[in-house]
């Protein structure tokens, strides 16, 4: 395994957590192996291993990014992760706001019904508006 390779490993355990790395890699292929190094590499052992921003930041860019382009099963799993990358709530929201004005309100209507639902998932209380 390429240091590159070892160290996006790590970092997309600290990231995702083991359960779900665990899963990815049960699930691995010959046929998509070479995307999961891609990724591993890539996303993981580059850009997540980045020093130039926080985890916190990656994590509402990311999030943000994947609402914006509809991804709906990565933004869930990226909310998820919020719970070791130290993004609240509020900061999901707070992107998802941007996303709103940035890429579309419909994005970030549905964004948003994702977010609640995984956090209700979660067990993350939402509140209540008065």
């Amino acid at each position: 395994m390429s240091e590159r390779r070892e160290h996006g490993m790590k970092v997309r355990r600290e990231v995702l957590g083991d359960a779900h790395v665990d899963r990815a890699e049960a699930a691995r292929t010959a046929f998509d192996a070479p995307f999961q190094a891609l990724i591993t590499e890539g996303a993981w052992g580059t850009v997540w291993a980045g020093d130039g921003i926080s985890r916190r930041e990656r994590s509402m860019l990311t999030i943000a990014l994947l609402a914006a382009g509809g991804h709906w099963d990565e933004l869930a799993m990226h909310i998820r992760a919020t719970a070791r990358t130290g993004a609240s709530p509020e900061d999901v929201r707070e992107a998802l706001m941007h996303v709103a004005i940035y890429a579309g309100v419909p994005a970030a209507n549905h964004a948003l019904a994702v977010a609640r639902e995984t956090y209700q998932d979660m067990g993350v209380d939402m509140g209540v508006e008065p």
